[in-house]
């Protein structure tokens, strides 16, 4: 048993001395804790840094990834119709699968559960509407 004085951990909550005995292994962790601020410390001293890139406020986003121009905006928004306008020629189970699978994220594995039919049946009925979606698309640009 080692024995930790919280007041050097926290001195802005401790103003006095109050010990407590911890185990071997706890006391070893606060060194290496140490280690790794310092570290941090140094890095934010040496590149003049006032934000981390990974804390979690959206800065890293921001640099990341750029806004859509308003253009880039309005033909997805015409995509997105002209994919809908096809769908509904589909037949209803093809259209089903491959909104739930493109659209709501949900694997092949996870829909066929839902449905309760076997994966291969959920694939093929995919790859068919895909091969007519493509053709009904294809009509539409041209």
């Amino acid at each position: 048993m080692q024995i930790l004085n919280l007041r050097e951990l926290y001195p802005d909550v401790y103003k006095t001395d109050v010990y407590l005995n911890v185990s071997d292994e706890v006391y070893a962790v606060f060194p290496t804790y140490k280690r790794a601020e310092a570290a941090y410390q140094r890095q934010v001293y040496r590149y003049k840094a006032q934000y981390s890139l990974d804390c979690d406020n959206g800065i890293e986003n921001a640099v990341l990834q750029r806004l859509p121009t308003p253009e880039e905006v309005l033909e997805k928004k015409q995509l997105y119709a002209q994919i809908y306008a096809a769908m509904i020629d589909l037949p209803g189970k093809q259209a089903e699968r491959i909104f739930a699978c493109f659209f709501l994220d949900l694997t092949p594995m996870e829909v066929s559960r839902i449905e309760g039919v076997h994966v291969c049946r959920i694939h093929c009925s995919i790859r068919k509407g895909l091969k007519r979606l493509k053709k009904q698309i294809s009509k539409i640009i041209l």
